[in-house]
């Protein structure tokens, strides 16, 4: 085996550098309730390079208008993406020379010191060669990890943007709670170095929530049942109420 590129192996901030892959489609309701009517969505992953973090969103279709909107969602919340790698899908090519145009208008506008520094902080695409799909095997693997979870837990069920957005960032933090390696070395405790780690300074934490797994099904509201799938996402740790000084799970999984 070839020694990891140096994007691998040098320090920098998480999602500094980046990679990109989709997965789908996805059966998606247009709304709550029966007569619902299906349509096709997708799954966008961003894997950062160095920390082996990921980031999950739910996008509508594969235009490049809809990769574009997924990736400033990105940046907003994981911060600037300096270098993206993809394989060479059309819209991620699209995305590239979409960006590439809006740069240079913004350029011609814009004084020489203002577009010196939009030049430092640009983010450039590099796509890896036709047909090796071995080169995108960070982001393969994260999709594939993806995939497992989705369809153990909501199998053929189809659920609306906003629930199936709820459940990816449950899986997200699954998979941002992953170990790397061994982070503590003391025989009391062993702690593992997972993603979340670089991302929160700390393990990934889950909202409290109850416990419906005694309850029937057909009982439950429409959120009460996404609220069940998503206590079936194994790896997150739960946080712990204090009560009377001492932690007790609401809902182990």
């Amino acid at each position: 085996m070839g020694q990891l590129p140096a994007i691998r192996v040098t320090p920098t901030r998480p999602f500094k550098r980046s990679g990109v892959d989709y997965s789908g489609p996805i059966s998606l309701r247009t709304s709550k309730g029966r007569g619902h009517h299906a349509y096709k969505g997708y799954i966008c992953l961003f894997v950062c390079m160095v920390t082996r973090a990921v980031h999950l969103q739910v996008v509508s279709d594969l235009s490049t208008q809809g990769f574009l909107a997924a990736f400033k969602r990105f940046v907003a919340r994981c911060g600037n993406c300096s270098k993206l790698w993809s394989d060479n899908g059309t819209n991620f090519v699209g995305a590239s020379r979409d960006s590439k145009k809006l740069f240079k208008s913004e350029q011609s506008r814009i004084a020489k010191d203002i577009a010196e520094a939009l030049a430092n902080n640009g983010t450039s695409w590099h796509f890896i060669p036709p047909h090796t799909p071995n080169f995108g095997g960070l982001w393969k693997a994260g999709i594939k990890s993806c995939k497992h979870h989705l369809k153990r837990i909501i199998g053929q069920s189809t659920l609306t943007f906003e629930e199936m957005s709820t459940l990816l960032s449950q899986i997200e933090a699954c998979l941002n709670s992953r170990p790397l390696s061994r982070y503590n070395d003391h025989n009391e405790t062993v702690e593992a170095l997972t993603p979340g780690h670089f991302l929160l300074s700390e393990p990934i934490l889950t909202a409290p929530d109850y416990n419906f797994d005694s309850s029937n099904i057909t009982y439950l509201k429409r959120w009460q049942q996404v609220q069940l799938l998503e206590t079936l996402v194994p790896g997150i740790i739960i946080s712990l109420p204090e009560i009377n000084g001492q932690t007790k799970p609401l809902n182990p999984i």
